[in-house]
Protein backbone atom coordinates (compact mmCIF):
# COMPACT_ATOMS: atom_id res chain seq x y z
CA UNK A 1 0.00 0.00 0.00
CA UNK A 2 1.35 3.39 -0.97
CA UNK A 3 1.84 6.17 1.54
CA UNK A 4 0.93 9.81 0.92
CA UNK A 5 4.62 10.62 0.43
CA UNK A 6 4.82 7.96 -2.32
CA UNK A 7 1.97 9.65 -4.16
CA UNK A 8 3.59 13.07 -3.75
CA UNK A 9 6.84 11.81 -5.27
CA UNK A 10 4.95 10.17 -8.15
CA UNK A 11 3.12 13.43 -8.82
CA UNK A 12 6.51 15.15 -9.10
CA UNK A 13 7.59 12.45 -11.57
CA UNK A 14 4.55 13.25 -13.71
CA UNK A 15 5.46 16.96 -13.58
CA UNK A 16 8.97 16.09 -14.76
CA UNK A 17 7.50 13.93 -17.53
CA UNK A 18 5.36 16.88 -18.59
CA UNK A 19 8.50 19.07 -18.65
CA UNK A 20 10.22 16.50 -20.87
CA UNK A 21 7.26 16.49 -23.25
CA UNK A 22 7.20 20.30 -23.38
CA UNK A 23 10.94 20.22 -24.22
CA UNK A 24 10.21 17.93 -27.17
CA UNK A 25 11.18 14.65 -25.54
CA UNK A 26 9.36 11.49 -24.52
CA UNK A 27 7.38 12.04 -21.30
CA UNK A 28 9.31 10.30 -18.55
CA UNK A 29 10.38 11.70 -15.17
CA UNK A 30 11.96 10.22 -12.04
CA UNK A 31 12.90 11.16 -8.48
CA UNK A 32 15.50 9.54 -6.21
CA UNK A 33 14.61 9.63 -2.50
CA UNK A 34 16.91 8.45 0.27
CA UNK A 35 15.92 6.26 3.19
CA UNK A 36 15.12 9.32 5.34
CA UNK A 37 12.64 10.61 2.75
CA UNK A 38 14.87 13.37 1.35
CA UNK A 39 14.81 13.97 -2.40
CA UNK A 40 18.42 13.52 -3.51
CA UNK A 41 18.05 13.98 -7.28
CA UNK A 42 15.51 14.41 -10.05
CA UNK A 43 15.72 13.72 -13.77
CA UNK A 44 13.58 13.75 -16.88
CA UNK A 45 14.03 12.10 -20.23
CA UNK A 46 16.74 13.82 -22.27
CA UNK A 47 17.20 11.55 -25.26
CA UNK A 48 16.71 14.55 -27.58
CA UNK A 49 20.31 15.45 -26.70
CA UNK A 50 21.28 12.78 -29.23
CA UNK A 51 22.05 10.19 -26.55
CA UNK A 52 19.17 7.70 -26.54
CA UNK A 53 20.33 6.29 -23.18
CA UNK A 54 19.49 9.54 -21.34
CA UNK A 55 16.53 7.99 -19.54
CA UNK A 56 15.87 9.54 -16.11
CA UNK A 57 16.14 6.20 -14.30
CA UNK A 58 19.53 5.51 -15.88
CA UNK A 59 20.74 9.03 -15.04
CA UNK A 60 19.63 8.60 -11.41
CA UNK A 61 21.34 5.19 -11.11
CA UNK A 62 24.56 6.75 -12.40
CA UNK A 63 24.18 9.76 -10.06
CA UNK A 64 23.54 7.48 -7.08
CA UNK A 65 26.61 5.37 -7.85
CA UNK A 66 28.79 8.47 -7.72
CA UNK A 67 27.12 10.39 -4.88
CA UNK A 68 25.73 7.85 -2.43
CA UNK A 69 27.24 5.06 -0.36
CA UNK A 70 26.23 1.46 -1.01
CA UNK A 71 24.12 1.54 2.16
CA UNK A 72 22.36 4.74 1.12
CA UNK A 73 21.61 3.32 -2.31
CA UNK A 74 20.12 0.15 -0.84
CA UNK A 75 17.77 2.21 1.34
CA UNK A 76 16.76 4.59 -1.47
CA UNK A 77 13.60 4.55 -3.57
CA UNK A 78 13.34 5.54 -7.22
CA UNK A 79 9.95 6.97 -8.13
CA UNK A 80 9.14 7.15 -11.81
CA UNK A 81 6.32 8.04 -14.15
CA UNK A 82 6.81 4.81 -16.12
CA UNK A 83 8.21 1.42 -15.22
CA UNK A 84 11.91 1.06 -16.00
CA UNK A 85 12.92 -0.31 -19.40
CA UNK A 86 15.38 -3.24 -19.38
CA UNK A 87 18.41 -0.91 -19.65
CA UNK A 88 17.23 1.15 -16.66
CA UNK A 89 16.26 -1.94 -14.65
CA UNK A 90 19.77 -3.32 -15.10
CA UNK A 91 21.37 0.02 -14.16
CA UNK A 92 19.17 0.18 -11.05
CA UNK A 93 20.23 -3.31 -9.98
CA UNK A 94 23.93 -2.78 -10.77
CA UNK A 95 23.88 0.45 -8.72
CA UNK A 96 22.39 -1.45 -5.79
CA UNK A 97 19.38 0.83 -5.48
CA UNK A 98 16.38 -0.20 -3.38
CA UNK A 99 12.69 0.00 -4.15
CA UNK A 100 11.06 1.23 -7.37
CA UNK A 101 7.62 2.84 -7.40
CA UNK A 102 6.07 3.58 -10.80
CA UNK A 103 2.87 5.33 -11.85
CA UNK A 104 2.40 3.34 -15.08
CA UNK A 105 3.68 -0.04 -16.21
CA UNK A 106 5.57 -1.08 -19.31
CA UNK A 107 2.61 -3.27 -20.22
CA UNK A 108 0.31 -0.24 -20.12
CA UNK A 109 2.74 1.74 -22.26
CA UNK A 110 2.88 -1.05 -24.86
CA UNK A 111 -0.91 -0.98 -25.08
CA UNK A 112 -1.07 2.80 -25.41
CA UNK A 113 1.56 2.86 -28.15
CA UNK A 114 -0.22 0.07 -29.98
CA UNK A 115 -3.53 1.97 -29.78
CA UNK A 116 -1.77 4.99 -31.26
CA UNK A 117 -0.09 3.00 -34.03
CA UNK A 118 3.35 4.02 -32.75
CA UNK A 119 6.30 1.86 -33.75
CA UNK A 120 7.59 -0.30 -30.92
CA UNK A 121 10.71 0.61 -28.96
CA UNK A 122 13.98 -1.06 -30.03
CA UNK A 123 13.87 -3.35 -26.96
CA UNK A 124 11.05 -5.35 -25.42
CA UNK A 125 9.49 -3.67 -22.42
CA UNK A 126 9.82 -6.28 -19.70
CA UNK A 127 8.75 -6.08 -16.07
CA UNK A 128 11.54 -4.84 -13.79
CA UNK A 129 11.62 -8.12 -11.91
CA UNK A 130 12.34 -10.05 -15.12
CA UNK A 131 15.62 -8.11 -15.31
CA UNK A 132 16.30 -7.38 -11.63
CA UNK A 133 14.49 -10.06 -9.58
CA UNK A 134 15.77 -8.80 -6.23
CA UNK A 135 14.30 -5.31 -6.58
CA UNK A 136 11.04 -4.53 -4.77
CA UNK A 137 8.54 -2.80 -7.07
CA UNK A 138 5.19 -1.11 -6.50
CA UNK A 139 2.95 0.02 -9.33
CA UNK A 140 1.13 0.84 -11.46
CA UNK A 141 -1.00 3.35 -9.55
CA UNK A 142 -4.60 3.84 -10.66
CA UNK A 143 -5.41 7.47 -11.37
CA UNK A 144 -1.78 8.41 -11.86
CA UNK A 145 -1.32 5.93 -14.71
CA UNK A 146 -4.13 7.70 -16.55
CA UNK A 147 -2.27 11.01 -16.24
CA UNK A 148 0.82 9.40 -17.75
CA UNK A 149 -1.33 7.93 -20.52
CA UNK A 150 -2.53 11.41 -21.44
CA UNK A 151 1.06 12.63 -21.73
CA UNK A 152 1.92 9.79 -24.11
CA UNK A 153 -1.18 10.46 -26.17
CA UNK A 154 -0.21 14.14 -26.42
CA UNK A 155 3.32 13.13 -27.38
CA UNK A 156 2.17 10.97 -30.29
CA UNK A 157 -0.86 12.88 -31.59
Amino acid sequence: MLKESDTQHLNRCIELAREALEAGDLPFGSVLVDGRGTVRAEARNQSITGDPTRHPEFDLARWAGINMTAEERAEATVYTSGEHCPMCSAAHAWAGLGRIVFASSGEQLKGWLSDLGVEAFPVHLLPVQDIAPGVRVDGPVSGLAEQVRELHYRCHE
